[in-house]
């Protein structure tokens, strides 16, 4: 990692320290080979082609998207995606999945009765169904039980089942990583258990995984892993000591514009670091290079940091923001920095496709 902002890079900007991007690809996907786990990583976090070409090329079995929208995208790098969410698409989406399923491997999620007869409507049965299950996020999934009634149900209506996921969503909370990595391994092994018995179908995908948890994840029982911040790592990570500042791979840079004793502002704001605050969170981003600064007052344009740090007006600091998928989808593009020299930028391919 460069230990100073790159010169010449006009602010803000998204920058990504391309180093520190690789070594996040490498480590992770080596530790999952290590736990017979195969990775595909969720890209709704950077949106961008490059960096999807990148996880590929270091080994993902495929990609995991948000959005219909999303898959159009990465079926440009990609011909394995799986879209996880429970999806009630409308006439035109179903004409896109269908097209898009005659071009690459295809799946989607759903976690209720209603939903799958919707799918089965109109679905092209080259499409796989994978079933969410809750594992304790308590967000979207049905209960792991259930799992093999909705399977049972999916087959009769011609729906080929392929396994199914869950999020555990609440690895996002100081403390928790391994208790939701073990709630997320016991739901899967119930879910999978559940389905054998309603339906005889013994090979299973069970697709779990987040940043926070990912390294706890549990041989032998999950097969797939989704986790889609690690490529960067966030503020988020920093305070829940999931990464550490040298595993941070996009900053915001950041222009002072004016100071006071205590505290200076920055020319960069919700508009592009994103407003988003975990309860967690000691402020609303994190600076790089000054680890006890904290971002205390957050307008579009502008944010305030604290620090009694000699800061000069007209200096650029390195940004880190609380969420960078909500930050990354904010900006048309990213700047590529290796070493001392900032390259052409990579633009953000699915920026914007949220449906």
């Amino acid at each position: 990692m460069s230990s100073r902002p790159v010169p010449g890079v006009a602010t803000p900007a998204l920058v990504v320290d391309t180093a520190v991007l690789d070594r996040n690809i490498a480590a992770a996907h080596h530790f999952l080979a290590q736990a017979g786990v195969r990775i595909r990583p969720h890209v709704k976090t950077h949106k961008s082609l490059e960096i999807a070409g990148r996880q590929l090329a270091a080994g993902a079995s495929g990609l995991t998207v948000a959005t219909i929208g999303e898959a159009e995208v990465f079926a440009q790098v990609c011909d394995d995606l799986f879209i996880a969410y429970p999806l009630w698409p409308d006439a035109a989406q179903f004409a896109v999945l269908n097209a898009l399923a005659s071009r690459v491997r295809l799946a989607v999620g759903a976690d209720s009765a209603e939903g799958i007869a919707h799918l089965a409507a109109a679905l092209d049965p080259a499409v796989e169904l994978m079933i969410e299950i809750d594992s304790g996020h308590h967000r979207t999934g049905c209960a792991p039980e259930d799992a093999g009634a909705l399977a049972a149900a999916a087959g009769r209506l011609g729906l080929r089942v392929r396994g199914v996921f869950t999020f555990p969503g609440h690895s996002y909370g100081p403390g928790t990583t391994a208790s939701a990595a073990a709630d997320e391994s016991a739901a899967l092994t119930a879910a999978a258990a559940s389905i054998r018995t309603a339906t005889g179908q013994d090979e299973l995908e069970l697709s779990g995984g987040s940043t926070p948890s990912h390294r706890s994840t549990a041989a032998g029982v999950i097969t797939e892993a989704r986790p889609g911040v690690y490529v960067f790592n966030d503020a988020q990570q920093w305070e829940l000591g999931t990464a550490d500042p040298s595993a941070i791979s996009l900053t915001a840079y950041a222009r002072v514009v004016s100071t006071r004793p205590g505290h200076f502002v920055l020319d960069a704001g919700s508009k592009v670091l994103g407003a988003d605050r975990a309860p967690y969170a000691s402020g609303y981003g994190r600076l790089l290079d000054l680890p006890e600064a904290r971002i205390i007052q957050l307008s579009e344009h502008h944010a305030v940091v604290t620090s009694d740090a000699p800061v000069e007006v007209g200096s650029t600091v390195r940004v880190v923001p609380n969420h960078v998928c909500t930050a990354v989808n904010l900006v048309s593009e990213v700047v590529p920095v290796l070493g001392t020299h900032a390259h052409s930028p990579w633009p953000v391919d699915a920026r914007g496709r949220n449906r």
